[in-house]
């Protein structure tokens, strides 16, 4: 059983892995906006990336360094995505500072960036404080880290757990940056989690994409996958050795993917301008995917989300988004909807006890389920989203400026 060790304004510290920040002005002077984790030797990396076609430069270099990885350089402000051979070249340059100031090879740093698209990093800024992160590395610089990579988010977010191997502890910690153009697709915007448990590279890979399916494959704010979207997980070798095999592997990938679901949730909760957290569960679906096509379509929909945002409990929306859902042969006979525990809608039909006021007494809270049943099935997803605000259109139409 995986224990949660989280606690406000602390991060449980991973042998073998530790993080120094720094400021280098890359969007706004005045705080670190620079992230640099080393690795022991001997440790792996896997990695989920963007399926955003037009991924961004340390998209490229990251995902093809991943064998042998020691160190992973990040930075916010600025996403060096849509920036051609020169931004490829810049985050090469990055590398190679910070290879010179770790003793590594270049090709043991992943790039990381998030920000703003179609922009040279600030090289001139960010190559002297990179020269110098060698000097802060510390075992507990997971929260300053988390700050570090921010951009829009209004707090940093990060979560710990431990689980016992054969009676020795084994410890997880990660941190994750977002709050919007999210609806991650194999990742979220940036999250890296490490853990001193000793695990082959293929196999810490299963791991992270079986925890993915649970976590930030499940969660949209705004429909808009990144082109820097990317999710790290790393084992430095310093505790119990797992594998498949291993009795307590299941307990292992649980914890991860319990991890991972408190960061993708921590980043819907800070969505842009976001005043409700909302859980779509869809079951009595044929399949998975198919439950998931329709949590995913309501909750991309302008109409749902700014009903939410109001607070009005106009269900004919969420009814015909679940219609216009991607599932062949359906019929709306079967359908069921309820707010929380207000029931709506049964077998395609409203129900004659619904009453307006209870739902809206509902949509008033900050956090709620929209539970659909299709009734076509056994299968069941749940995707986690939030409202549509005023604020989400003030802070992207005021984002460069």
């Amino acid at each position: 059983m995986a224990v949660n060790l989280s606690a406000p304004g602390q991060l449980a510290p991973v042998a073998g892995a530790r993080w120094a920040t720094a400021p280098a002005a890359i969007k706004k002077p005045g705080h670190d906006d620079l992230a640099l984790l080393l690795l022991d030797a001997g440790a792996t990396v896997a990695g989920v990336f963007t399926r955003n076609a037009f991924a961004a430069a340390p998209v490229h270099i990251a995902r093809a360094r991943l064998a042998g990885a020691r160190a992973l350089l990040v930075n916010s402000g600025n996403a060096n995505a849509g920036t051609g051979r020169p931004g490829h070249a810049d985050a090469l340059a990055c590398c190679e500072h910070a290879a010179a100031a770790l003793g590594l090879e270049a090709d043991q740093v992943l790039p990381f960036s998030t920000g703003v698209i179609g922009q040279r990093l600030p090289l001139d800024r960010m190559i002297p404080a990179i020269d110098r992160l060698g000097d802060e590395l510390s075992e507990t610089g997971w929260l300053a880290a988390a700050r570090a990579i921010m951009t829009t988010d209004t707090v940093p977010k990060g979560a710990s757990r431990t689980v016992d191997i054969d009676g020795k502890r084994v410890v997880l910690t990660g941190i994750a940056k977002g709050s919007g153009m999210i609806r991650p697709d194999m990742a979220t915007m940036l999250a890296f989690i490490a853990t001193d448990a000793t695990i082959a590279q293929a196999d810490l890979d299963a791991a992270l994409r079986e925890a993915m399916a649970r976590s930030f494959n499940s969660i949209s704010v705004d429909g808009d996958t990144s082109t820097n979207d990317a999710c790290m997980a790393c084992a430095t070798g310093r505790a119990a050795a797992l594998s498949p095999t291993a009795p307590a592997w299941r307990d292992f990938v649980a914890a991860l993917t319990d991890l991972a679901a408190e960061l993708a949730r921590a980043v819907v909760r800070d969505a842009e301008g976001a005043t409700r957290f909302i859980t779509l569960a869809v079951g009595g679906a044929r399949d998975e995917a198919e439950a998931r096509a329709v949590a995913f379509t309501v909750a991309h929909s302008p109409l749902v989300k700014t009903a939410c945002f109001a607070g009005d409990p106009n269900w004919g929306r969420i009814l015909a988004a679940v219609g216009r859902a991607p599932v062949p042969d359906f019929s709306i006979d079967g359908v069921a909807i309820a707010l929380d525990d207000v029931a709506i809608v049964a077998d395609g039909e409203p129900r004659a006890d619904y009453a307006e006021a209870d739902a809206a007494a509902v949509m008033a809270q900050a956090e709620y389920t929209i539970a659909i049943d299709l009734g076509r099935g056994d299968a069941a997803s749940t995707v986690w989203t939030s409202d549509l605000s005023y604020e989400y259109v003030r802070i992207n139409a005021e984002y460069r400026s």
